[in-house]
């Protein structure tokens, strides 16, 4: 019986910001993981992490360490008997809980952790978290949502039926998975802080190491975003996939105005055209973008989506034609596989965010999984790829032909290595000093 003796938390943050790597229009920063480590009485370690840009990271290792008496002193199966349960102890904690709810610092912590223990839980089964959660039960995984608040959306019952649907065929949705690899696209071309010869060249490589599906960064000023769409769709011809992202920095009417310039470069979608809370703002967007389009640019948006009622509100209003989910952003795989279920019930596909520190390591297991057990199509899926920081990961992602080859290490492929977190802790890691 493994029990959870310590959490650790590490406050780890990469110099990203000098080099314009993850810019865009509203962030310059320097990516950072919260990270957390479960020490055990047995031979694993739970890792987990939520993801900031910066001195964020000084909030979110204060609200782990808050919560993390939820999980200290508790044994695996513990945890694992009441999986809705013990998320619901961290995000109804009568105190913190007033912070949120279910948003923000708190929410993020909760990720950070609840992630921690699916790490320890895979590597305790000798299983990738993807195969782990594909093969559970359908009984189980629905014991993993916490329908209080999105039953009007979905039901247990609705959700059960769903994954007893994804039974079927899955033995061959895994074979082409794993002789294939899982759709990608990449965002490494287009960070808004990066000069027109980078842009150019980036996408000119994209292109020739097989990507057919690449994001830019939007919301400058508008001649520099049209200016720069002209250079990577000129890179990468017609028939390649570009998608473009806002970051929330538009008004509803900006965002209309903005999409009437930019859609002479046939954008796939546009992110987060407007603040991530307005869910109105979102659907005004997307009848407008319908229009202008003829319906072939989609309105995407959910990597900062705080959790699983925005998102429910959101298909709900049919705002949104691409739903994005993060990692880390919501409190957990458990919330996640809630926002899996309801896009699955709506018919819309979901393209998780990543980027950042460590995303794409934990994403590609949501979007296998999704795959193989509820939404059992590819059409419309990608996963995003950035190009940065894998190295310190001791189980990195791996792509071929811009696409994610299938993990096969036992865990979330959360584990960082030793010598990075000793080297880019701050304030006394010596990258920082």
């Amino acid at each position: 019986m493994t029990r959870i003796l310590s959490v650790d938390v590490h406050d780890v943050r990469f110099p990203t910001a000098a080099a314009g790597d993850g810019s865009d229009a509203i962030n310059r920063g320097d990516y950072s993981a919260t990270y957390v480590e479960l020490r055990t009485d047995g031979p694993h370690v739970g890792a987990g992490f939520t993801f900031t840009n910066g001195r964020g990271n000084e909030l979110t290792c204060a609200a782990v360490r808050a919560l993390s008496h939820h999980v200290a002193g508790r044994t695996l199966s513990e945890l694992t008997a009441d999986p809705a349960g013990f998320v619901r102890s961290l995000t109804a904690d009568v105190q913190l809980r007033w912070l949120g709810p279910e948003k923000g610092v708190i929410q993020m912590a909760t990720g950070a952790l609840v992630n921690a223990v699916w790490d320890l839980r895979a590597k305790s089964a000798g299983a990738p978290l993807w195969q782990l959660l594909a093969e559970m039960s359908t009984d189980e995984l629905v014991a993993c949502v916490d329908f209080h608040h999105i039953s009007d959306a979905i039901t247990p019952a609705e959700a059960t039926a769903i994954l007893d649907k994804g039974m079927v065929g899955m033995a061959d949705r895994l074979a082409e998975v794993a002789r294939d690899g899982f759709p990608s696209y990449t965002t490494s071309v287009g960070w808004l802080g990066y000069p027109d010869d980078k842009v150019r060249a980036l996408a000119r490589q994209a292109y020739a190491e097989g990507w057919r599906a690449m994001k830019m960064k939007v919301g400058g000023p508008l001649a520099d975003d049209v200016r720069r769409a002209r250079i990577i769709r000129a890179e990468i011809g017609p028939d390649a996939l570009l998608m473009m992202d806002a970051n929330q920095v538009w008004d509803v009417d900006e965002a209309i105005a903005a999409m009437t310039r930019l859609a002479e470069f046939d954008p796939y979608w546009i992110e987060e055209p407007t603040h991530a809370d307005d869910v109105l703002g979102h659907a005004t967007i997307r009848r407008a973008v319908d229009e202008l389009t003829g319906e072939r640019c989609r309105v995407a948006t959910g990597e900062v989506a705080a959790n699983r009622v925005i998102f429910k509100q959101l298909l709900q209003a049919e705002a949104i034609g691409v739903m994005q989910v993060d990692a880390c952003r919501v409190a957990g795989v458990n919330e996640v596989l809630a926002e899996l279920l309801m896009a699955a019930k709506f018919g819309v596909p979901v393209c998780p965010h990543s980027g950042g520190v460590g995303l794409c390591e934990l994403v590609q297991h949501l979007a296998i999984f999704d795959y193989l057990r509820v939404g059992t199509s590819l059409d419309g899926r990608m996963v995003e790829y950035v190009d940065h920081l894998h190295e310190h990961f001791e189980d990195p992602v791996r792509t071929r032909d811009g696409r994610y080859l299938l993990p096969d290490q036992p865990g979330y492929s959360a584990t960082m290595r030793p010598a990075s977190i000793a080297e880019f802790s701050f304030p006394d890691g010596p990258a920082w000093r």
